[in-house]
């Protein structure tokens, strides 16, 4: 995503799908090309790793297309995921000194990669990207305290209906709610059962069952091992309540 004498770069980011959404969106012309001077563009494949918890934290990266994990190791050497990024999600620690978890790619995915220590001077010296940033942040935030009510209030039925709103969300973005758009929406899940499992602190028997009620209540319908469509989002978030 290097920056040339012609604007190449320039009219890449304008045609770039999560542009609006993105940490540049508010960006002015001048201000992208800047931008794109320090950073690159990167397809990741599946499986492929970005970030290593516990390294020095050199890069960071604005999410164009894919879906990546966020991941730790615990003290018995087992992964849990601590969550997932998609498009127009930013992955890294700007102003940090390591990388606090592992990010690895679920599906083939691009991102705009930077140098740590570019992109922090680019920040200080930007006021907007810096406010976006902080705005980035406090989004997370809020998520964050959703999925620990999730996980920690909610019984099995209510925590696999909000993780499946959630998705189905966050993998349509011209949805602006937490609810689906009205209407039936087919999404690719990201994550097997098992992992599902282990987001929602459940059994991989119980996340099977849930699935198999949803889908003979109507209100899904599963093709495939991962592809799911949700029938009656409405009534699905009745059930995520």
């Amino acid at each position: 995503m290097q920056a040339s004498q012609s604007d190449p770069a320039l009219n890449f980011c304008q045609a770039c799908t999560v542009r609006n959404r993105a940490i540049c969106a508010d960006l002015d012309d001048e201000e992208i090309r800047l931008l794109n001077a320090i950073g690159r563009r990167k397809t990741i494949a599946q499986g492929e790793q970005l970030l290593w918890e516990g390294d020095d934290a050199v890069l960071v990266a604005n999410v164009i297309e894919g879906v990546l994990k966020l991941s730790t190791q615990t003290a018995d050497g087992k992964e849990q995921i601590l969550g997932l990024v998609y498009a127009s999600d930013f992955l890294g620690r700007p102003f940090g000194l390591t990388t606090p978890y592992g990010v690895e790619a679920l599906t083939e995915a691009q991102v705009c990669v930077f140098q740590r220590s570019d992109f922090d001077r680019f920040a200080r010296e930007h006021p907007k990207l810096s406010h976006k940033l902080l705005e980035r942040t406090l989004t997370e935030l809020d998520r964050t305290r959703r999925w620990m009510l999730l996980l920690g209030r909610m019984n099995a039925e209510q925590k696999l209906a909000s993780f499946l709103l959630e998705t189905t969300e966050r993998l349509a973005p011209s949805s602006c709610s937490f609810v689906p758009a009205d209407g039936p929406q087919t999404i690719e899940l990201p994550l097997s059962r098992q992992q599902i499992a282990d987001v929602l602190g459940l059994t991989i028997e119980t996340v099977s069952r849930q699935f198999t009620k949803m889908k003979n209540d109507g209100l899904i319908d599963i093709s495939g091992r991962r592809e799911v469509t949700v029938l009656r989002p409405e009534e699905l978030a009745e059930r995520a309540s």
